[in-house]
């Protein structure tokens, strides 16, 4: 009886201790399976393929950690700031460009904080989780006003102008670079006052010199009055570049006081503009379609939005082929708690669209683009994003600019596009009414 017990309590013994190799070495097969392919792949009992490929692994991370390193000391030294945060928006890493232009005296390497409460940024933080939820790319440019940590340093205090370009990391994580852009808005301005001296002492004498020229025109015969009749178009030319741009300087900088609002209706004010181009679409034998309610009231300055449509019909005509349409669409959007909505026009022209890249530029002043990919007028000019008289003479290259401005200036906002169907150029304005 106690021989039969002792094989009996032996045979438990071994099954046990079969059961618990074969658990083991399954569990040493599942190790192998997540280490490194190298591991896996050699002759070796299942014992020192583990202690090999722990230590490949080891290798491996300390090469990654390398890496790592490697990179962040070059993203020390780079010119643009760079942090990243993780998916509860706490900031894990910032390089010293970032630090010196978010002003984050509070942090230090090492530390996991959220970024909110070391930076109190709206626009940086309306980024990151935009790139977090779209998982693309994002990119804005904001004025920044940094926190102190003492109220002398607050009057010394200045905002700058940043531009953050974001990107989606694995894990809900977000990657941000940040370009200090405030010598470069510094630069604009102090190019734009020159302009705006320079026109002030510009329009003095082309108006003098335009006095001349029309004062000989009445007295010269030809071919001396051929030679008048040529350069007054372009002192007229001129003169008109000169107060565009002393137009937009204004606008800019004090835009709302400028304004005469009364009330008016859209649909009228577009044909009334399309009545001072008509010349210019009979010669290319060119319509306009208008679809939308029959009357639409706003406050707004009459002779500001006047010049709006002016300027986008002008150019609408200039670049659509002949026997072409040019639609314009009003459309009325509904506002918070139906109190105060919108009003949607759209201005589509027949044209060839605008140059993809020329796109994010075409409201800046002076822009014209690419050459080599501006499209052409029937005529040989470039392209629409210029402001031409009448006569069909080249234009300023504020045409949009001063659009832009007037819509700002209004409370609205318009944008260009090429309209996904038709193809042609695509100026959409919203404007607030009530």
């Amino acid at each position: 009886m106690t021989i039969l017990a002792f094989f009996l309590g032996l045979a438990i013994g071994i099954g046990i201790w079969l059961y618990w190799r074969a658990w083991f070495y399954r569990q040493v097969e599942q190790l192998l399976r997540s280490l490194p392919a190298g591991a896996s792949n050699i002759s070796l009992p299942p014992i020192s393929r583990l202690r090999y490929g722990i230590s490949l692994a080891n290798h491996q991370q300390q090469d990654l950690e390398t890496e790592i390193l490697s990179w962040q000391q070059i993203l020390q030294v780079a010119p643009l700031g760079y942090l990243v945060v993780d998916e509860e928006n706490q900031l894990l890493w910032c390089n010293e460009q970032a630090q010196q232009l978010l002003h984050l005296h509070r942090w230090e390497p090492g530390q996991v904080r959220l970024l909110l409460e070391l930076v109190r940024s709206y626009e940086l933080d309306q980024l990151i989780e935009q790139t977090r939820q779209q998982q693309q790319p994002q990119t804005h440019e904001w004025a920044f006003h940094p926190s102190y940590p003492d109220a002398e340093s607050i009057g010394r205090s200045a905002s700058i102008t940043l531009r953050a370009s974001s990107c989606p990391l694995p894990d809900g994580r977000v990657g941000v670079f940040l370009e200090n852009r405030q010598a470069l808005v510094e630069l604009l301005a102090a190019r734009d006052r020159s302009f705006s001296d320079l026109a002030h002492e510009l329009r003095t004498p082309l108006t003098s010199i335009r006095l001349v020229a029309e004062t000989l025109e009445t007295r010269l015969n030809p071919p001396l009055l051929r030679l008048v009749q040529r350069m007054l178009p372009e002192i007229n030319r001129l003169i008109n570049l000169v107060q565009d741009w002393l137009e937009l300087s204004q606008l800019e900088i004090d835009p709302s006081s400028k304004l005469n609002r009364k009330s008016l209706e859209l649909k009228s004010l577009i044909q009334s503009v399309w009545q001072t181009l008509e010349p210019l679409a009979r010669s290319k034998q060119l319509g306009l379609d208008y679809s939308g309610p029959d009357a639409v009231w706003i406050e707004a300055d009459e002779s500001r939005l006047y010049r709006v449509f002016l300027n986008i019909l002008d150019n609408s005509i200039k670049y659509s082929p002949n026997q072409g349409i040019i639609r314009t669409e009003i459309n009325l959007l509904p506002g918070i708690d139906d109190l105060f909505g919108r009003v949607e026009i759209n201005i589509i022209d027949s044209g060839p669209g605008f140059p993809e890249s020329d796109l994010p530029h075409v409201f800046e002043r002076l822009y014209r683009g690419d050459p080599s990919r501006t499209r052409q007028s029937s005529n040989g000019m470039k392209d629409g994003k210029n402001d031409a008289s009448i006569a069909g003479k080249t234009g300023s290259g504020l045409g949009l600019a001063i659009v832009r401005q007037i819509v700002l200036a209004h409370g609205g906002c318009v944008t260009a596009s090429n309209h996904p169907d038709a193809g042609g150029a695509l100026l959409k304005i919203e404007l607030p009414y009530c």
